[in-house]
């Protein structure tokens, strides 16, 4: 294709609507290259909404009249119905979703429409526009966040007397109540749904009026949009105003660590799941099997939620490594933010809402948690400890314990085999109601504040519950 048979507009391609300076079409590549409407048409109700808005101030300080924002208004109106209906015709030579409602807007009402822009850039309106939608979908993830926090909380308590082997360097160490183990995500998700309220804040701003990138020319009042918008601040420099993205990066952090926090009880899952570890019956609707291998049965749930936490990583890396180089003020590297976001934001979204509806189906082996819980001479610390409440020093009590460990795999016994001589030969000082310890006397030891005491465990549980209730909406 030549230059020129690229450049020469059909009959039913329309000027552009900022072409008066320019002599010749934009070529065909470059229309097809920038254009953004493929992606960015889910942001039609913010930009309907912010035009409204920008309207009504207009006719507010008499910039346009009365009869203009009828006109816009009803226009307005018209399109958002067909665009819900499906009826929309979006169009990649207008190039966004700006640019095709306001051509759109012009058909329908004819010279109100060309009224609409004044006192605003693409510039302030893209931002507003994304700034709505951001807080709107830190709205979403806060609401997904309790969903999954509140199935954590009632499998934490059907399981409320389930025993488990804790780990450390995936080795046994302690036993833990399985309760304990599951609150430990949910206070990972309180404190990502805490990012996402703080990260709604930071985008509450409104930069609508900063213009193209030095204000506009025109008495506006920017206190009325902020409060027909609900916007509590506006952006006070219009250079920032229109190239910031911070809120944008920030967003994507919070997603990125909520996923990150996914994909590690997604990991629990996966090997609690497997024939070694035996602890957890995944359900048939939240599991898969395999096309040669009749009896597997694959948690493609908790795998494909793991991986997809590596997409949000990766996001977020790109939109700090897009705003790394551009100065001040708008530059069309921007358009660039929208892609991943809006994959960032559908990919939380419904690992939110699948992992959500999975916990409740997870059925755990309580007998073969308890056996974990004890093996591997589980209970050594707590021997340390006896002898620590009896007057020994806890780094001789560690060592004396450490060598009794030693003496019972040399001899292929456990702690339940040994008598008291047996304690006493390690150490002197092991009396007799070590004969006596047990995973529940282990767990109920552990009272301290934050421990995994029964009894501390349905405090933390309920206190939970509580905190999600007084928890802002």
């Amino acid at each position: 294709m030549d230059e020129d048979s690229r450049t020469t507009p059909p009959d039913d391609r329309e000027a552009k609507l900022w072409g008066g300076r320019f002599e010749r079409p934009t070529d065909r590549l470059v229309e097809a290259y920038g254009a953004s409407i493929a992606f960015d048409r889910r942001l039609y109700g913010e930009d309907i909404a912010g035009s409204a808005a920008h309207a009504r101030m207009l006719a507010r300080q008499g910039i346009i009249s009365r009869d203009d924002l009828d006109a816009i208004n009803a226009g307005l109106d018209a399109i958002l119905r067909e665009i819900e209906a499906g009826e929309f015709e979006f169009r990649e030579d207008r190039e966004d979703i700006h640019l095709n409602i306001e051509a759109a807007l012009a058909e329908r009402i004819g010279e109100p429409a060309r009224r609409l822009h004044t006192a605003r850039s693409r510039n302030d309106q893209v931002a507003t526009d994304l700034r709505m939608y951001v807080r709107a979908m830190c709205d979403e993830a806060s609401e997904g966040l309790m969903e999954l926090r509140s199935a954590l909380l009632d499998l934490a308590e059907r399981e409320a007397e389930t025993v488990i082997s804790g780990y450390t360097h995936l080795q046994r160490a302690q036993p833990v109540l399985l309760a304990h183990h599951l609150l430990a995500y949910e206070e990972m998700l309180t404190r990502d749904t805490g990012r996402f309220r703080a990260a709604r804040v930071t985008a509450n701003v409104l930069p609508l009026g900063s213009g193209a990138l030095a204000g506009v020319g025109y008495p506006i009042d920017r206190e009325f949009v902020a409060r027909e918008l609900r916007f509590p601040e506006i952006a006070a420099n219009s250079l920032d105003a229109v190239s910031d993205r911070d809120f944008v990066v920030e967003f994507h952090a919070a997603a990125a660590l909520t996923m990150v926090h996914i994909s590690r009880f997604a990991e629990e899952i996966v090997l609690w799941a497997s024939a070694e570890f035996g602890l957890v019956q995944l359900d048939d609707a939240f599991s898969t099997g395999s096309s040669i291998m009749p009896q597997k049965r694959n948690p493609d749930v908790a795998e494909l939620a793991r991986g997809k936490s590596a997409r949000t990583i990766g996001n977020l890396v790109q939109a700090l490594t897009l705003l790394k180089g551009q100065p001040l003020a708008y530059n069309r590297d921007l358009q660039e933010d929208k892609e991943p976001l809006f994959d960032t934001i559908d990919t939380l979204l419904d690992t939110l809402e699948v992992v959500a509806a999975m916990v409740p189906t997870l059925r755990f082996d309580a007998a073969r948690g308890r056996a974990a819980a004890g093996g591997d001479f589980a209970l050594a610390t707590d021997l340390a400890d006896h002898l620590v409440q009896r007057g020994v020093p806890f780094r001789e009590a560690h060592e004396a314990v450490g060598a009794l460990v030693a003496e019972c795999e040399r001899s292929g016994r456990t702690f339940e085999d040994l008598t008291l001589d047996d304690y006493r030969a390690a150490h002197p000082a092991f009396g007799e109601e070590v004969l006596s310890l047990d995973i529940e006397a282990s767990l109920a030891a552990r009272s301290a504040y934050g421990g995994t005491a029964p009894e501390r465990v349905a405090e933390q549980r309920e206190a939970a519950r509580a905190r999600m209730l007084t928890e802002p909406a």
